[in-house]
């Protein structure tokens, strides 16, 4: 029997059936950004014999086979991403094992606690949690705050699917770590002793330094008490001033607006989106959102927030006052890394792991987008799922490795779907440019040595399968068929000396 499979390109999300879902539960997109994932779904077997296959826990992949594939033939990645798809016990035993303790409800944490109850039945988890309630999409919170979706359809998982393998969740907030003791001290002075840590307390929203920013009314957007707080404030005809426009700043400046606020967005840089798009799709993205009703404004800096006890406005450096009866901080995030330092771990942009995803003490892990692995730290979605499933297996035993992933982001912004890849900026004159830009749509190919090194796409993402492929492959662009057949002026550019 054909089980049929469909991947979000966007963010990762595996569905099954014979259609892809109208809309990503998780970030939002339509059906269009799914792409179909096929193989055959294996015989049921008994508890005691052979796994049943192996399914990739980043991409959905199954392989059929006593073990898993060295590497994913979908998406690259490693074999200790891949989880054992043999069913579980008809009547799992309390875990009176070693202690697996992991800091933090994101994807990363609630990710590593299930890979660690796969890898071991006997192990103790405990899942700790700083915000209360069930740990939740933090993708879906633009699309709630949007309305788009209600706050029962946040949480990843009920309280079933921790109960059933035995994962304790508990609600807390960590402050210190003793290595010597081997304890967590939450802040209601509770101690917690582990024989495995695993450090998934992400990242916070960065506050620039900036007068007035205390003032009532300015907030962060990061999580759902944030979220709560701008919806008590958006109502038709309430002013927003947004500052920061990055991917966050640009979803939470579109969801105000559907709420029918007068959004007025302060970018520093040249153009929207300076590390996903080239200056030529920035500028198309301002004028569409321009035409969307959104005041967009770049090169601009901040100067202060003015008001009294609550906030009023937003001065700029060249004196212009933006009038503002409420400020959202989109202005980037910074890793957690208090308690790696607190406790004497290696930190530096994060805190550095190893492939195991170890930090500098082998008992205890880091993931998600407080880890820096091999000098990266990429705070995206299936980097934090991939060093949650290495960690949580680890941690309860095993052996699994995590060698990195291609960095490319497919985004869908207020309906504009974009693409990048590599290095979309050349950084000498050795480099070589391809652009194309017509109705609404833009494409840039840079090239290298004979190369596709890099790529942008806006307006129409369909060719972004065919050049993350030419990219990641390290081929010669004449030996890329596929793509030259479609973008002949790459064969002439690349026959010029490109």
């Amino acid at each position: 029997m054909t089980v049929r499979t469909w991947k979000c390109e966007v963010c990762g999300y595996v569905h099954e059936g014979p259609e892809p879902p109208d809309t990503c539960p998780v970030c939002g997109v339509e059906k269009d950004l799914f792409s179909p994932m096929e193989f055959a779904e294996n015989a049921p077997v008994s508890v005691e014999a052979a796994p049943a296959g192996w399914r990739c826990t980043v991409c959905g992949y199954v392989h059929d086979g006593d073990a898993p594939p060295e590497t994913c033939p979908v998406c690259g990645v490693e074999a200790g991403l891949f989880e054992s798809l043999s069913p579980p016990p008809d009547e799992p035993i309390a875990p009176s094992g070693p202690h697996v303790v992991i800091v933090g409800g994101g994807i990363a944490g609630v990710v590593a606690a299930a890979r660690a109850r796969e890898a071991s039945a006997d192990v103790r988890i405990t899942l700790i949690a700083k915000e209360p309630g069930l740990p939740y999409y933090r993708l879906n919170l633009t699309r709630l705050l949007a309305g788009e979706v209600a706050e029962g359809e946040l949480p990843l998982h009920p309280q079933s699917w921790f109960d059933e393998r035995h994962i304790e969740l508990v609600s807390g907030d960590c402050i210190a770590v003793d290595r010597v003791t081997k304890e967590i001290l939450l802040r209601d002075e509770r101690r917690i002793a582990y024989d495995r840590l695993i450090l998934a307390n992400g990242s916070h929203p960065f506050v620039p330094p900036i007068p007035g920013v205390t003032r009532e009314g300015v907030h962060t957007f990061r999580t759902l008490e944030d979220t709560r707080a701008l919806l008590s404030l958006a109502a038709p005809g309430r002013r927003c001033a947004c500052i920061g426009g990055g991917l966050l700043g640009l979803e939470a400046a579109g969801a105000l607006r559907k709420r029918g606020c007068d959004v007025v967005v302060l970018e520093g840089f040249g153009w929207l989106l300076p590390r996903q798009l080239a200056e030529p799709a920035g500028e198309m993205l301002q004028s569409y959102l321009a035409g969307l009703g959104m005041d967009i404004r770049c090169n601009v800096r901040v100067k202060e927030l003015v008001g009294d006890e609550a906030v009023r406005g937003v001065r700029l450096e060249d004196g212009t006052e933006v009038a503002a009866d409420f400020v959202v901080l989109a202005t980037g995030v910074r890793p957690n890394s208090y308690l790696a330092r607190q406790c004497g771990l290696e930190v530096d942009k994060g805190v550095v792991v190893n492939d195991r995803m170890e930090t500098s003490d082998p008992t205890i892990y880091a993931v998600g987008d407080l880890a820096q692995h091999r000098g990266q730290l990429p705070g995206l979605w299936p980097f934090s799922y991939a060093h949650g499933a290495v960690a949580g297996a680890n941690a309860a035993g095993g052996n699994a490795e995590f060698h990195g992933m291609p960095m490319s982001n497919q985004l869908k912004v207020l309906d504009v779907q974009m693409f990048s890849i590599g290095q979309i900026q050349p950084l000498d004159g050795s480099y070589r440019v391809l652009e194309e830009a017509s109705d609404n749509r833009y494409l840039r190919l840079v090239c290298h040595d004979g190369k596709l090194v890099g790529a942008n796409l806006y307006g129409d993402a369909s060719l972004s399968g065919t050049i993350r492929e030419a990219v990641e492959s390290g081929k010669q662009i004449l030996a890329l068929g596929d793509l030259l057949k479609k973008l002949p002026a790459l064969r002439d550019m690349c026959e010029r000396g490109a």
